[in-house]
C-alpha cells in the first residue's frame, strides 16, 4: 500500500474519496497525499493553501521530499539527453572550479524554484525577473506580504537600483553589528531631541500589558508627548505580576528613566494589580496621575453590547452570510463583482470592533447582496444554489427583522467607534474624551427616544464602565481647559466637572506660592478676557489643538497656561497600531544567551520605533486607526471552525491573563511558527 511507503501519511488522516485531513490544521484536502505535501510545505504551488499550524521541522522535511522528487525527474530527463549527446559530442574537460560548483547542494527552495541566470535563456524581461526574485525572497524567508506596502521597502529598492549592477548587500555580520549600532544611535539621538519638549508639555508613560501563548505577562513601556511616541523597553513580569511591591519597584525605575518632574500621567490597563500600583504611584509622586486606558474601556463597552441577546443573534446571522461567501471561491468572485471589488468583512483592533465594522459593511451592501442572491448567475449555478447554506443565507437576506437589527447595531456602536478612533490615533485626545463620551451617550438616548427599556440596557453598560474604569479627574480637568468646550454654550456639564478641575490644580500646584494668582487667572480664562478674548483666539478655539491654543493665546494667565499645556498635551490610550508579538516573545526566551538577548533587544527597539515613526510620518486622513488593511481569514467571520484556536485573539484587555481578545492573527501568524527565530537570532 502507498500509505505504508510514504512517510507523510503520519501527518494526515485518510478519508473516503481520495481525501485527506491534515493533522495540524484539520483542513480536508482533495487530491490525496501529493496535495497534502504541498499544503505542509507552505510553498506557493498547485493552488493549495499553506498550513498555518504545521511545525517547522515537518515543513523542512516535506520540502526536502518535494525537492528530491524534482531531482529524480531532472536526473531521469538529463540521463536520456546525455545518451543522445554522448554519440555526437567530444569529451569536454571540466575545470576544478566548475566541478566544485556542480556538486553544491542547492536549498529546497532553489530546487523547486531554480534561479533565473543570464546563462539560461528566459522569456522574462528585467522587470519580471526582478519581481520574481523579490517574490522568491519573500516566499523562502516567510516574509509578511504587507511588508511590500511599507515606505522603506520601495526606498530600499530605489537605493539598490541607483548602485547599478554588481551591488553586494551587507553581510549578516555587518547588519548585526555596524548597521545595528549606527541605526540605534540615530534613533537615540531622535529620542533626545524629543525629550527637550518635556519641560513644557510633559509626557505620558504607557504601560502596554499583554499575555503571550505561554501565559507570560509581558509589559511594553512607551513614552508619549505631542511630537511622537517612543518605545522604551519590554519587560517579562510573569514572576511578580501579582506582587505589588515588585511591580511598584519596576514602575519606579521607569519613572526615573524619564524624570518624575517630566511625567504627567501613567496609563495602564486593568490587567495590572491596578489599585496597589496606582496607590503607590499616587502616594510617592504627588504630581503624577494614574489613568485608565480609554481604548480598553471602550472595547469593553462594545464587548458588552455584543453580548446582548438580539445583538449576538444578529452577528451570528451575518456570519452565516460571510462564511458561506468566503469559503467558496466562485461565490467570493461573484460577490466581488456585485460589490465592485469591496469586501464584506473588516478586521479591527479587537474582536468586538471587527464584528461591528463587518456588520456595518454588510449593511452598506444590503441592496447589492439581495441583487446577487436573486441573480441568474447565482440561481443557475448548481455548485451553491439550492444548497443548505445558500438557502439559509437567502432566508437571512430576505428577513427584514435581520436588517432592522443590523441597523440598530450600527446605530448604537458607531458613536463609540468614533470615540475609539479619536483616542486610538496617537494624538493628544485627553481634552476631548469627556465630551466625546457625553455625545456618544446622547446618541443612544436620541436613537431610543421611544424605547426606554433598550435605552436603559445600553446606557447602563456605558455608565458602569465609565464609572468603574474610564472616568479620571485628569479627563475632567482637560475638558474644562479645552476652549472648544469651555466657550461652547451648548455644553451643560462644565459645572459638574469643576470640582475635579480644582483637585487637579491642587495636585499640580501643591504650594500656596504656586497658586497665588490662580483664581484671577481662572476668571480671566472662563470670561474670555485679555488675550483669550482677541479675535484670533476666538477664531482658533475649534480649529487648532487645545494645547497649541493655550501656547499661543494663554499669556494672560501664565501659571494656568503652563498647567493647561501639560494636561492637554497627553494621550489617553495605550495601543496605536498593529504589533508583531512574536518579536517580543523572542526577547524573553529562556534559551537565549546574553549576547543574543542584547542584540534582539536592540532590534526590537529599532523595529518598534521605526513603526511608530512611520505611523507619525504617514498619518492619513483616510486611514482608520481601529482597522487593519488585511482581512483575518481565521476570524469567526470567515473560518468555519467550531472550536477556534485559543490564540486567535490575544488578550490585552481582560481582567485576568486569559488570552481571548486582541486580534493578532493576521497573515504573519500563518507564516511564523512558534519556533521561528526573528531576525535570525
Amino acid at each position: 500500500m502507498v500509505r505504508e511507503k510514504d512517510i507523510c501519511w503520519e501527518y494526515a488522516e485518510k478519508l473516503d474519496g481520495n481525501k485527506v485531513k491534515c493533522k495540524f490544521c484539520q483542513r480536508v484536502l482533495n487530491g490525496g497525499i501529493s496535495r497534502l505535501k504541498h499544503h505542509l510545505s507552505r510553498l506557493p504551488s498547485k493552488g493549495v493553501n499553506p498550513c498555518s499550524k504545521v511545525r517547522d521541522d515537518v515543513t523542512d522535511k516535506v520540502r526536502t521530499i518535494i525537492a528530491s522528487k524534482e531531482d529524480v525527474k531532472e536526473t531521469s530527463s538529463s540521463s536520456k539527453k546525455q545518451k543522445f549527446v554522448e554519440v555526437k559530442s567530444p569529451p569536454v574537460s571540466v575545470s576544478p572550479v566548475k566541478a566544485l560548483m556542480s556538486v553544491e547542494t542547492p536549498s529546497p527552495i532553489q530546487k523547486v524554484f531554480p534561479t533565473v541566470t543570464p546563462m539560461a535563456p528566459s522569456s522574462l524581461n528585467n522587470q519580471e525577473n526582478a519581481e520574481r526574485s523579490i517574490a522568491l525572497f519573500f516566499f523562502e524567508n516567510k516574509i509578511d506580504f504587507s511588508i511590500a506596502r511599507t515606505s522603506s521597502y520601495q526606498l530600499m529598492i530605489d537605493a539598490i537600483a541607483k548602485c547599478g549592477p554588481g551591488f553586494t548587500g551587507p553581510s549578516a555580520e555587518t547588519l548585526k553589528t555596524t548597521w545595528l549600532e549606527r541605526v540605534k544611535s540615530e534613533m537615540s539621538l531622535q529620542s533626545k531631541d524629543i525629550e527637550k519638549e518635556w519641560t513644557t508639555t510633559g509626557c505620558t508613560i504607557i504601560a502596554d500589558t499583554w499575555t503571550d501563548n505561554k501565559s507570560r505577562a509581558l509589559i511594553n513601556f512607551l513614552v508619549s508627548s505631542p511630537s511622537r511616541t517612543f518605545f522604551h523597553k519590554s519587560v517579562d513580569a510573569s514572576a511578580y505580576f501579582k506582587n505589588t511591591k515588585c511591580l511598584a519597584e519596576l514602575f519606579d525605575s521607569v519613572i526615573q528613566d524619564f524624570g518624575a518632574e517630566n511625567v504627567v500621567q501613567i496609563i495602564m490597563d486593568s490587567s495590572f494589580n491596578y489599585t496597589g500600583v496606582a496607590n503607590h504611584i499616587l502616594q510617592n509622586y504627588t504630581t503624577i496621575f494614574v489613568s485608565p486606558c480609554a481604548s480598553q474601556c471602550l472595547n469593553l463597552i462594545l464587548e458588552e453590547f455584543s453580548k446582548v441577546d438580539w445583538v449576538n443573534r444578529c452577528f451570528l446571522q451575518a456570519q452565516t452570510i460571510s462564511k458561506f461567501i468566503y469559503n467558496n471561491a466562485s461565490m467570493l468572485d461573484l460577490m466581488k463583482r456585485f460589490t465592485g471589488g469591496q469586501d464584506l468583512i473588516r478586521t479591527g483592533i479587537t474582536k468586538s470592533v471587527s464584528s461591528f465594522l463587518s456588520l456595518q459593511t454588510i449593511l452598506k451592501q444590503r441592496s447589492r447582496l439581495k441583487h446577487m442572491f436573486n441573480s441568474p448567475e447565482f440561481c443557475t449555478n448548481s455548485s451553491y444554489a439550492n444548497k443548505t447554506h445558500s438557502i439559509s443565507c437567502i432566508s437571512i437576506i430576505e428577513d427584514n427583522d435581520f436588517w432592522r437589527a443590523a441597523e440598530e447595531c450600527v446605530a448604537i456602536s458607531e458613536p463609540f467607534l468614533k470615540v475609539l478612533r479619536e483616542v486610538s490615533g496617537g494624538k493628544p485626545a485627553v481634552g476631548s474624551i469627556y465630551e466625546l463620551m457625553t455625545r456618544a451617550k446622547e446618541s443612544i438616548r436620541t436613537y431610543y427616544i421611544m424605547d426606554e427599556n433598550k435605552c436603559k440596557v445600553f446606557l447602563d453598560i456605558v455608565d458602569r464602565k465609565w464609572r468603574d474604569q474610564l472616568h479620571s479627574p485628569l479627563h475632567a480637568a482637560a475638558a474644562f481647559l479645552n476652549p472648544s468646550i469651555q466657550y461652547n454654550p451648548e455644553i451643560k456639564f462644565l459645572t459638574s466637572i469643576k470640582e475635579d478641575f480644582f483637585k487637579v490644580l491642587e495636585k499640580l500646584l501643591p504650594s500656596p506660592e504656586m497658586r497665588r494668582d490662580i483664581t484671577n487667572q481662572i476668571f480671566t480664562f472662563t470670561k474670555a478676557t485679555g488675550m483669550f478674548g482677541c479675535s484670533l483666539a476666538m477664531e482658533a478655539r475649534d480649529v487648532v489643538s487645545p494645547g497649541l491654543w493655550w501656547e499661543q493665546y494663554g499669556d494672560s494667565a501664565p501659571v494656568l497656561q503652563r498647567v493647561a499645556i501639560r494636561i492637554l498635551s497627553q494621550v489617553c490610550s495605550t495601543f496605536t497600531f498593529e504589533k508583531h508579538w512574536s518579536a517580543f516573545q523572542q526577547i524573553h526566551s529562556e534559551k537565549r544567551n546574553k549576547i543574543d538577548r542584547e542584540t534582539l533587544n536592540d532590534l526590537v527597539y529599532i523595529n518598534y520605533n521605526l513603526k511608530l515613526s512611520r505611523q507619525t510620518r504617514n498619518k492619513s486622513l483616510d486611514a482608520d486607526p481601529i482597522q487593519f488593511d488585511d482581512i483575518d481569514m481565521t476570524s469567526e467571520w470567515v473560518e468555519e471552525s467550531d472550536s477556534p484556536s485559543p490564540t486567535q485573539w490575544l488578550d490585552r484587555f481582560g481582567s485576568a491573563l486569559d488570552g481571548n481578545d486582541l486580534n493578532t492573527r493576521q497573515f504573519n501568524a500563518a507564516m511564523f511558527g512558534s519556533n521561528d527565530h526573528i531576525f535570525g537570532l
